[in-house]
């Protein structure tokens, strides 16, 4: 079998090349390289000693490297969604459409149709139920990543391999520092995908400048202040405002149109209902009728039973058990039909 390995230098894609070398795989390692630094010179990635890492993981197991860019592709559909979304008001997801796009949409055109399968070293699993292959969940709850992977179709699910699915990432840790990686205590990115821990404020800055406005009280529609721009602020955002408030005042409405943050309390930022549009359906061709599905919102939050009803061939209405805090529009709903992702 002719499998190609997504690495980029941390230990999990590290550890995916030690397992597929010990289950007697012989994988090509591909390094995707977007090259935003040569665009954007404020950002410090980090792409030169990820390369160190790979080319010695690469011969530590005697695979083949390649280094491959889609520095216009990840522009146009990562960073040009990222950059609209924010100037519409809205709280972008830019790892899901990476995956989608990138990873598992552009290298595949280009690369993976030549392997049989692809492997990464993300935290989901596959499912093989009645000859149907589904995207299921991580032994590992607290790194499971599937609603990372939620944008992707069936086809591409079929193709991939995730070999971390079945480990606590204690135990990644672990078989790399017993296999000697250089990668092993190297700390997981928290940042934008590819793009690694980057200052967000300072970056959205340099591409949508400051637009000064007025930050506006929910209750009775008093300025309390001005901000620089209400790209810099997301629903449900406490700190950072520059308010001298009585008591605390949270983000709870973004107007984009006249360059106004709304302030009201916690309490206003509680609701049950909500649509999402764009639907990408995984496990079911329709959600007949009312669906009970658990549901979740944002990363590592955990799932929530909610009543799901499909209303258009792209729309869903979701209404959750219990009232949930900062549902954001341009946010990913993920909805489980219990280990596996329906969509």
């Amino acid at each position: 079998m002719k499998i190609a390995a997504l690495v980029s230098g941390g230990v999990d894609s590290s550890v995916v090349v030690h397992l597929l070398k010990e289950a007697g795989y012989d994988p090509t390692l591909f390094y995707i390289r977007i090259g935003m630094e040569d665009k954007d010179k404020s950002l410090h990635c980090h792409s030169e000693e990820d390369i160190e890492i790979v080319s010695y993981t690469a011969r530590k197991y005697g695979c083949r490297l390649e280094v491959v860019s889609l520095h216009d592709e990840y522009w146009k559909y990562v960073m040009g969604y990222t950059l609209d979304s924010i100037k519409r008001g809205f709280t972008p997801n830019p790892d899901v459409m990476c995956n989608k796009y990138i990873k598992f949409g552009f290298f595949e055109q280009y690369w993976g149709k030549d392997f049989d399968k692809i492997a990464t070293g993300h935290y989901a699993s596959i499912v093989e139920q009645n000859g149907i292959t589904y995207l299921g969940t991580a032994i590992d709850p607290v790194k499971d990543q599937t609603d990372f992977l939620s944008q992707l179709n069936t086809l591409q699910v079929s193709k991939l391999m995730f070999p971390l699915g079945g480990l606590m990432k204690s135990e990644v840790r672990a078989i790399a520092e017993n296999a000697g990686l250089p990668s092993a205590k190297r700390k997981d990115s928290q940042g934008i995908c590819f793009l690694g821990n980057i200052n967000y404020n300072e970056f959205i800055r340099n591409y949508l400048g400051e637009k000064e406005g007025d930050i506006i009280e929910l209750e009775t529609g008093k300025k309390l202040g001005k901000h620089k721009g209400y790209w810099f602020h997301t629903i449900g955002q406490r700190k950072g405002l520059g308010l001298a408030l009585k008591a605390p005042g949270y983000v709870c409405g973004i107007d984009p149109l006249r360059n106004k943050v709304i302030i009201g309390d916690n309490s206003d930022l509680f609701t049950k209902k909500f649509r999402v549009k764009n639907v990408n359906l995984i496990s079911f061709d329709r959600i007949e009728g009312c669906a009970r599905l658990k549901v979740k919102i944002r990363y590592r939050q955990p799932e929530q039973w909610a009543s799901v009803i499909q209303t258009g061939p792209d729309l869903l209405e979701v209404e959750f058990d219990e009232p949930q805090r900062a549902i954001t529009k341009g946010q990913s709903a993920v909805f489980y039909d219990g280990d596996t992702v329906a969509g």
